[in-house]
């Protein structure tokens, strides 16, 4: 057993022995450790393994010494005999050595020489190759310095980009670039702000210059639209020549392809035709455009371009206080305008996006509605026709010029329908003052015509024909009065005024020929008929004159028909034309007739009431004169010269005046016998007051006015004439018996007058009647007056009840 365990050891320790001889050193501490880890003592043994393998080891050292010492003896032999050779070989190599030292320190100084300029001439090329790639950027910055300076930001901008884009970024080691570029977003700031304030300088200015724009604009619209009017009217007329309207006697002529006046404007066309881009200088604008684009930031710069131009929109479209006072504030007005849009209109072409059409329609929509409110508001001040027809072409001209840059202008079109009606509403306040002027300075007498000469100039002013007048030999005289051809060509003047504003509407001859008659039926049914009524209602108007005026009106109204073939004229619309208005003068010199009729009857009552007032009876005489009274005499007189006036009137007037004044003076006369003031009447008074009847009787049989059949107009005094029939023969059981009786003798006496007439004549014991005598004589007579009474009354209670 224990041998079996010393062979086991010796096994072990042959194996750690192997394992140090074949292992590195570093890595013997773990194989030394298990030998002490295994059983005690173990490491005796293995000290003594270890010192017999060392020793076993040291034997074949020595051997192999043994073996190779002769070899070795015999090397270090021969090594000795070659270190004298080495010697010498030695000191020949140092002498070689410092020869060869001296002879090359030359070569050295000139190697370290060319070393040297080999190194500077590296550094050059070096900075050659890094200034090459400087002065380009240096070059390009003072380029950028230049442009700055001359104002030239656009292309400093493109500068700047081709600076940071490309040169900086090649040379960026070094500190001059890196301040460069610092530089660039500060001088971009610059440009920014610089190009903002010519942006603010350019709409300030174009602001002022707007007049100018406009002006020329307006101008140029009006010639082309007067060269345009011109061609139409020699494709039209050829080469005829004919009036076309004349105003304040002034005729123009169109005779060949313009007028005289219109030469001058197709000479001025001729002139240079200037545009607002030769007014006005855009480049702020395309530089600032221009410069915010490179910048990114456009969107910026639209937003404010077009917020200033609302601004200014609206500042232009803002009038003068006193604007309506003169043509040349509307002018000023509209220049503003048609400048403000001509210069949009160019910036929308020339610039893209910048503004839109969108953007223009919507400023034009915002314009066109103040500017209609505007001239609704300042045209209805004006009250001079011919300031209403400057503002009626000023619109004509600014809607032609504003369509021509592509602007709708409808509605300004619409509104001249409105500003016509106000220009025929000033026509007619003018024309009243003429036509009042005409009826105060006329002398209300027919035209007195002395030679041939004169009668034609009436008759061209006028259309009179009448074949019994042309008969009769000079001097002579026409029926009407002076104003009647004064009017006449007033009513022409007021249809050419009218004329002038149809012009250039751009409406048919249809339309204007309806306008025409519009204007001059408004003239005859408002303007002369209320000037004619108010002529006819003046207290200073005499019967003469009323009797002037109706013969006036008569031929006033036959010459409508010829105002009618004077319209027709000038437009060439047929009058059979469906929709052609008709002239209502006809109505307007009818009721003008039928008031100075009217008027004539009041006159004439109030001259009769004139004169009764006068009468002076004695109504308590014993008897009458034997003759009538004076005024009485006096007024019938009058009427009968006053009739004879009414000759040249139409005979039906004549006759209705006479028997309306026969019947006034019938009434007057029975009123004055029934005046309540009036308390007793003699049989004296009654035959004095018969005498005056039996006057106007004879007056009424004398036929004062012919046309009258048999005797109506003494029926005028009918109710007179039984009345005192009735008292003069006392014929009252006549009158009671027949009362009622369609035959009755004293028909038309009514038992109320009677008795009132009756009870002024009874006697009292108060008055001193014409019965007192009666009473003395014969009381039965007074018994059979208060019979009479008695029976009147109870016939007017029954008419009563």
């Amino acid at each position: 057993m224990a041998e079996n365990e010393t062979l086991e050891c010796i096994t072990e320790h042959e194996r750690i022995l192997q394992e140090i001889e074949s292992t590195d050193t570093a890595c013997v501490a773990p194989t030394l450790r298990s030998i002490y880890d295994d059983q005690p003592n173990a490491h005796k043994r293995f000290m003594e393994k270890l010192d017999a393998r060392i020793r076993n080891h040291d034997r074949e050292i020595e051997k192999m010494c043994n073996f190779h010492h002769q070899g070795f003896v015999d090397a270090i032999t021969e090594l000795l005999k070659v270190r004298a050779d080495a010697e010498k070989l030695m000191g020949q190599v140092t002498d070689t050595n410092r020869r060869l030292q001296e002879a090359g320190r030359e070569v050295t100084a000139q190697t370290e020489e060319v070393i040297r300029c080999r190194n500077q001439q590296r550094n050059m090329a070096t900075t050659v190759e890094k200034l090459h790639l400087c002065i380009p950027v240096l070059e390009k910055y003072s380029k950028l310095k230049e442009q700055l300076e001359s104002k030239r930001y656009y292309a400093a901008l493109k500068t700047m980009e081709q600076l940071e884009m490309v040169f900086i970024p090649r040379v960026s080691q070094y500190r001059f670039c890196q301040i460069m570029a610092e530089n660039l977003p500060r001088l971009r700031e610059e440009i920014k702000e610089i190009s903002m304030s010519d942006l603010k300088d350019f709409l300030e200015s174009i602001r002022k210059h707007s007049d100018k724009v406009g002006e020329t604009a307006m101008r140029q619209a009006q010639q082309h639209r007067t060269f345009n009017s011109a061609v139409a009217k020699q494709a039209s007329i050829g080469h005829y020549s004919k009036p076309v309207y004349s105003l304040n006697g002034r005729t123009h002529t169109h005779n060949g392809l313009m007028m005289n006046d219109e030469v001058g404007e197709e000479e001025e066309a001729d002139e240079e035709v200037l545009t607002a881009q030769d007014l006005v200088d855009f480049s702020p604008v395309y530089r600032c455009l221009h410069i915010y684009t490179v910048l990114g930031d456009r969107e910026t710069f639209e937003n404010y371009y077009r917020k200033q131009r609302k601004k200014q929109a609206r500042l232009v479209l803002q009038p003068q206080a006193n604007m309506h006072e003169t043509v040349e504030g509307y002018r000023r007005y509209f220049n503003q305008i048609v400048g403000f849009f001509v210069v949009e209109d160019h910036i929308l072409h020339a610039t893209q996006g910048l503004v839109t059409r969108g953007f223009t329609d919507e400023l034009w929509n915002m314009a066109l509605s103040k500017i209609i409110a505007v001239l609704r508001t300042h045209s209805s001040y004006c009250d001079d026709p011919d300031l209403v027809l400057e503002l009626k072409n000023l619109i004509v001209i600014f809607a032609d010029t504003l369509q021509g840059y592509g602007f709708p202008v409808n509605r300004l079109f619409d509104l001249l329908f409105e500003v016509r009606d106000q220009y025929n509403e000033t026509l007619l306040k003018k024309w009243a003052l003429v036509f009042r002027e005409i009826f105060e300075l006329d002398n209300y007498s027919p035209i007195p015509v002395e030679t041939e000469e004169e009668y034609k100039l009436v008759v061209s002013r006028f259309p009179f024909h009448d074949a019994e007048i042309e008969k009769q030999d000079f001097p002579k005289k026409l029926p009407m009065s002076q104003s009647v051809p004064q009017i006449y060509t007033q009513v022409k003047e007021l249809i050419y005024a009218s004329l002038k504003f149809s012009e250039s509407l751009h409406r048919s001859s249809t339309e204007i020929d309806d306008m025409l008659r519009k204007s001059t039926n408004l003239l005859l049914t408002r303007t002369l008929s209320s000037c004619l009524q108010n002529l006819i209602k003046k207290p200073h108007i005499g019967l003469t004159e009323l009797v002037q005026i109706i013969i006036n009106t008569t031929h006033l109204e036959q010459a409508c028909k010829y105002l009618e073939e004077f319209i027709t004229n000038i437009t060439n619309v047929s009058p059979e034309t469906v929709h052609t208005t008709r002239l209502y003068g006809l109505s307007t010199f009818k009721d003008a007739r039928h008031s100075a009729e009217g008027e004539i009857y009041t006159k004439l009552n109030q001259k009769i009431d004139e004169f009764i007032q006068l009468a002076d009876y004695e109504w308590g005489m014993s008897e009458s004169d034997g003759r009538a009274s004076g005024y009485l005499m006096d007024l019938i007189n009058f009427l009968r010269s006053t009739f004879q006036v009414f000759t040249h009137l139409p005979g039906k007037v004549a006759q209705t005046a006479c028997m309306s004044a026969c019947k006034h003076l019938s009434t007057s006369l029975m009123q004055m016998l029934l005046d309540t003031d009036l308390k007793q009447i003699s049989m004296g008074a009654i035959q004095q007051f018969n005498l005056d009847v039996i006057q106007c009787e004879l007056f009424a049989s004398s036929e004062p006015v012919p046309g009258f059949q048999g005797d109506t107009l003494q029926l005028a005094f009918i109710d007179l004439r039984q009345l005192l029939d009735l008292f003069m023969v006392w014929d009252w059981s006549t009158y009671l018996a027949d009362y009622g009786q369609p035959t009755s003798k004293y028909l038309r006496v009514n038992p109320a007058t009677a008795l009132a007439l009756l009870e002024k004549m009874k006697d009292t014991s108060k008055k001193n009647n014409i019965f007192s005598q009666f009473r003395k004589n014969d009381r039965d007579k007074q018994k059979l007056i208060e019979t009479v009474v008695k029976q009147l009354r109870s016939l007017v209670n029954g008419m009563s009840s």
